[in-house]
């Protein structure tokens, strides 16, 4: 399974579930005891904390996160396939963004109903169907090709959104329904410190020499890349100092929600 860094995960969640409509299949608010796993930093954690009265646990197998997370009324360290409860511990179990990191995400929800009582909810991002706009003419284009090289590349399935839902029946669970949900990511004027630090990553070749182990393609290829994204992040840069760049990404997240 990918590791993620506390900042990594904040930036990547900025503006998530500012509208929560697409929750409403998992009515949260009957819960009494919730379990979210793969928690990390508690960025959904938080969200589930403010949906429920009820007893929020995370769980996660990177502690260094766990200490992070200040949003679980308490938090345990453990693996999505062997999760550390008795059977039918929680009313619910959760997960955001977890099965597309899973090589087995089967096996993963098969351990979630083992664990709840009522309902699994798993929310997971298509991002196959990741929309960018920007300011700087090539840099949807390229976003695009990148992202087809991560998707080609993964050893799991990045692209899982909306199909969760069959995983879910396959894992036993009944009246499985589906809402999307979009997330939003907008770098615009006046920048924060996270866009100015979006751009330099981009101007350095920094974010893509992170993930290149998990792309599709031989060195010089990935290489080039990286020089068009360096001349991407120059030309960013140059259009933040002027004021003028803008930048709308588009993450489509699916909720599915089965019960036991």
């Amino acid at each position: 399974m990918r590791s993620f860094s506390s900042d990594y995960l904040r930036r990547t969640r900025r503006g998530m579930w500012e509208e929560r409509d697409a929750l409403a299949d998992a009515r949260l608010a009957e819960t009494s005891c919730l379990l979210d796993v793969g928690c990390g930093n508690g960025e959904f954690t938080r969200i589930l904390a403010d949906e429920t009265d009820g007893e929020v646990i995370g769980c996660d197998a990177d502690l260094a996160l766990l200490r992070q997370n200040d949003a679980a009324d308490s938090v345990v360290r453990g693996d999505a396939y062997t999760l550390p409860f008795a059977d039918s511990s929680f009313d619910v179990v959760a997960c955001q963004a977890l099965l597309v990191n899973l090589t087995e995400p089967r096996r993963a929800v098969e351990e979630f109903v083992r664990l709840a009582s009522e309902r699994v909810v798993c929310v997971e991002p298509d991002n196959s169907a990741v929309r960018v706009e920007s300011t700087v003419k090539d840099e949807a284009e390229l976003a695009r090709r990148s992202r087809r090289r991560y998707l080609d590349g993964s050893s799991t399935d990045p692209a899982l959104g909306e199909d969760a839902a069959d995983v879910m029946r396959d894992a036993g669970l009944e009246n499985v329904t589906t809402r999307r949900y979009e997330q939003e990511l907008v770098v615009a004027p006046p920048y924060g410190e996270d866009d100015v630090a979006s751009v330099r990553r981009k101007a350095s070749g920094e974010s893509l020499r992170r993930r290149r182990d998990e792309m599709e393609g031989d060195e010089e290829t990935i290489d080039a890349l990286r020089e068009e994204w360096r001349a991407v992040g120059r030309e960013a840069a140059r259009q933040v100092g002027e004021g003028v760049y803008e930048r709308r990404e588009t993450v489509p997240f699916y909720v599915v929600v089965g019960e036991v």
